[in-house]
Parts: C-alpha cells; structure tokens; sequence
C-alpha cells in the first residue's frame, strides 16, 4: 500500500536533446568512405611517378557520404538529426595532404594521363604509401527547443605503390 506514493513524483525530467542527438546518429551507422584511387591498392598495381594520382569515394552511399537524416525518441520529445561529409582529407604517406570538397571523380581509363577534376595527387618519390581518408561530418540536430552541430570523422587506409616508369616495362 504505502510502496505506491514512493513512485508518484512529478512530471518526467524532459531527455537531454544532445542524449538523442547521438541516438539518432546511432541509427545512421555513419562510417568511413569506401576508398577509390587510382593507383589500385592491390598486389602487383605499381603507379608510375609523375602520373596523377586519382582519389574518390567509391559508390557514396547515406552511411558514407550523407545526407542522411534520423530521429530519436525518449518521453514524448524528438530530436531530429541530419549527418553529411563536408569534406574528405587525404593523408598521401609522404607527408602531404590534399581536402576535397566533394566525392571525387571515379578514373576511368578513357581518362588516361589526365589529372582529377576534383581530387588528385603527384607523387615525387617511388615507394610504397599508406593513404588515409578521413571524412569529416557534420551533424546538424534539433528539437526539444535546442538545435545544434556535432562534428565527426572517419578514417579509412589503404597502400598504394608507386614505381619508376623504366620498371615496369622489364
């Protein structure tokens, strides 16, 4: 009888919008892009130095590019977030970088000796490079009379090799 009155306390504490916030970015399963470049990262592709380099976002989808938006719910509030890529920093190996503002441009090798429209690289020296694509997210979410932005970022690596032109025609 008297356990009752130990669960009537008042109205329910309204949920911390930023606590569905990131439920809601929970839901997206935000990840990094799937790499594309040109050399390919594969045994036995040597690019040659002094031909471009080509990076892209190969196939972009909601989860590795944006825009994608979900909600969250807790208590009769919601919070709406919307997640997309600002930009992709690649980390060439050898101590440079290069942002690109959008997706890249798939290579294709009607392409031939061209440099990317979007996103491309040169490099100087022979070697054997790990790439790093970080793409950086912002995440604008409202409701429950808040709003804001949550940054995020994700990496995904790859090797590439990079050789001499006289190499490869022994």
């Amino acid at each position: 009888h008297g356990a009752r009155s130990r669960y009537r306390a008042g109205p329910a504490a309204a949920p911390d919008p930023r606590v569905l916030a990131q439920q809601a970015i929970a839901l997206m399963r935000l990840r990094a892009i799937n790499i594309g470049i040109v050399p390919e990262p594969r045994a036995g592709s040597v690019g040659i130095i002094g031909m471009p380099t080509w990076m892209w976002a190969q196939n972009p989808s909601q989860s590795t590019w944006g825009p994608v938006t979900k909600s969250a719910s807790a208590g009769g509030s919601t919070v709406t977030a919307t997640a997309k890529v600002d930009q992709v920093v690649w980390a060439m190996g050898d101590g440079s970088t290069v942002a690109c503002a959008g997706s890249g441009t798939a290579y294709q090798d009607s392409f031939g000796k061209q440099s990317s429209p979007t996103c491309g690289y040169l490099y100087t020296r022979q070697g054997t490079y790990a790439v790093r694509a970080t793409s950086y997210w912002t995440v604008q979410w409202a409701g429950v009379g808040q709003s804001g932005t949550i940054p995020l970022n994700f990496t995904q690596t790859t090797n590439i090799t990079m050789g001499e032109a006289q190499v490869l025609t022994q």
